[in-house]
């Protein structure tokens, strides 16, 4: 069974505004509405840009599983186009839009939803809401911090979280829904049911045309007082010829700009039953639509911020790096400088270009007159708390080579006598008169045993 869409749109600026932001399209197989916000930042510039790619996916020829590819694809597409209108004209800084589409094969919807416009859909007599608002009460609502009802009247409704504004992280929601005949389809702006209950919408949408509907709904939402554009779309699922045919409908800030106009029109219906006069206070004071887009930072001078944002950032780089050296060149400790043991000021690692230590005292005791142990852990380098903690360091170090040098020392022969047969001994004389002398060259050394593993007491190896 083939099925088809029967639909009509419609858009009213609203009893309080002078231009319409509202932006929608409906034809054979898409259902789409966009409400520009920014205010005096072309809001309908938003929403007919958005409309204008978007409504591109108006074709037969997309079904099943590829539609939520291809409505994820679009919605980038118009968030691209939104941040080239940025750069072509900063006045247009703060834009940004809603979007709330379906796409319909015959047999299935695929929905792509960002913001707080709305999808419903009638079916039995019940209605149903197809799309989640991304709106700071929807958000309390979902935390349970408030009731639906109170969400209804809560002073800061109209404040969104989400929205294509032409920045990366504009992602809709996706969702495929079922369809079949006799289900009703709504899309409107948020100028409707932040005015009209869900009860008064389903007891509308019962009954009627598409046309009639839409007119009805808009009327509800003036004689509410809804100071806000107004746009509706409404479709029935039908399984025979539809009576709209297959020509699409644009309608809203699209259609004016698609004529050559500024978005500023007359509402685009006449209405029943409201008076000049009345939903002046509405408009008092700043205007709501203002403050839709108030938790967003500007991305005015979006270049000069991103370069300010790199210098902070380096400067914390350099500033880490510079503190990190500085804290190096506050680090002692010992270790080898050629044949000397010597003092290092510095950490014992080295980067590509950059040394991070330098001698600091060469000492001089010779390396090779430490025993084994000593000298692997010199050569390994001795980490020191500070600068005396290394001179006590190296000086632990030299009594050791003392003690090592005194246990290695050969002992002195006594002087034999000149007349054979009559050993004389001859008197010793205080050492500063009479020079100590110096062993035979060939007299070997006799290290003292040392046992595996190591003794910083044990002398062997000592050169």
């Amino acid at each position: 069974m083939t099925l088809s869409l029967d639909y009509a749109a419609l858009s009213d600026v609203g009893r309080v505004r002078r231009n319409n932001e509202d932006s929608a399209y409906a034809g054979p197989h898409l259902l789409l509405l966009a409400d520009g916000m920014g205010g005096a930042a072309a809001g309908e510039v938003a929403s007919a840009a958005a409309v204008q790619v978007i409504r591109r996916l108006d074709t037969s020829n997309i079904t099943g599983p590829d539609m939520m590819e291809a409505l994820a694809g679009a919605v980038h597409r118009a968030n691209e186009r939104l941040s080239e209108l940025v750069e072509e004209d900063p006045e247009r800084e703060g834009m940004g839009s809603t979007v709330t589409a379906l796409l319909f094969d015959g047999e299935h919807l695929g929905l792509a939803h960002l913001g707080d416009s709305r999808a419903y859909r009638l079916r039995d007599g019940l209605l149903y809401q197809l799309s989640h608002d991304h709106t700071f009460v929807q958000s309390l609502v979902d935390e349970g911090r408030i009731s639906k009802e109170e969400a209804f009247t809560h002073p800061h409704r109209n404040l969104i979280l989400r929205v294509l504004d032409g920045r990366p992280d504009s992602d809709p929601d996706l969702e495929m829904l079922d369809v079949r005949a006799g289900d009703r389809l709504l899309l409107c702006s948020d100028g409707l049911p932040d005015y009209v209950s869900d009860q008064v919408i389903a007891a509308s949408m019962a009954d009627g045309t598409p046309d009639s509907v839409v007119v009805e709904l808009i009327t509800h939402a003036l004689e509410a007082g809804s100071n806000d554009n107004i746009t509706c779309v409404v479709a029935d699922v039908v399984e025979t010829a539809p009576a709209s045919g297959d020509r699409p409908q644009l309608v809203g800030a699209a259609a004016e700009l698609a004529q050559g106009g500024t978005g500023r029109s007359e509402p685009t219906i006449a209405v029943r039953g409201h008076g000049e006069g009345d939903g002046g206070a509405g408009g008092a004071g700043m205007d709501p639509e203002e403050l839709r887009y108030a938790p967003r930072p500007p991305k005015r001078f979006l270049w000069l911020r991103r370069l300010a944002v790199l210098a902070v950032v380096l400067a914390l780089i350099a500033g880490g790096g510079w503190f990190g050296y500085s804290w190096t060149q506050k680090q002692y400790y010992v270790g080898t400088d050629g044949d000397y043991v010597a003092i290092f000021k510095g950490v014992d690692q080295d980067f590509p270009g950059l040394s991070l230590s330098s001698v600091y005292e060469r000492q001089p005791l010779q390396v090779d007159k430490l025993p084994t142990y000593s000298r692997e852990q010199v050569e390994g380098t001795i980490q020191a708390d500070d600068l005396a903690g290394a001179r006590t360091i190296v000086t632990e170090l030299q009594r050791v080579a003392d003690e090592c040098a005194a246990k290695t020392k050969p002992p002195v022969k006594p002087t034999t006598s000149p007349t054979p047969g009559k050993p004389v001994t001859t008197p010793t004389k205080p050492a500063v008169s009479t020079p100590v002398s110096k062993p035979p060259a060939t007299a070997p050394s006799t290290p003292a045993s040392t046992p595996a593993g190591g003794n910083p007491d044990d002398c062997d190896g000592v050169r």
